[in-house]
């Protein structure tokens, strides 16, 4: 498939060279596509552990099931994110 590009308002198919260098650049991004959505994931992640941080403090005494559901947040990684909506994680459901 021709790309186009246009140049002073006038649609001008792209070169050889040019066609090899988006081909390449739309590989790269392809590829790198499992590391982005680890990276959502970790972000995800990381924002319910802070929520519960406090828990950690020598004051507060942490009951089993928020171990656990933090436990299982640290774990959740181990999961490998098939999409961009990371929509086949199952998050921990957080404990009342």
């Amino acid at each position: 498939m021709t790309r186009y590009k246009y140049i002073n308002n006038v649609k001008v198919a792209f070169t050889a060279e040019e066609e090899t260098a988006r081909d390449a650049e739309e590989k790269a991004w392809s590829d790198e596509a499992p590391n982005r959505r680890m990276a959502d994931l970790r972000r995800q992640r990381d924002a319910l552990l802070v929520e519960t941080d406090y828990m950690g403090n020598s004051d507060v005494v942490m009951s089993e099931d928020w171990v656990t559901y933090r436990q299982a947040l640290r774990d959740i990684t181990s999961q490998t994110p098939s999409d961009d909506a990371l929509s086949n994680i199952t998050f921990p459901t957080k404990p009342s």
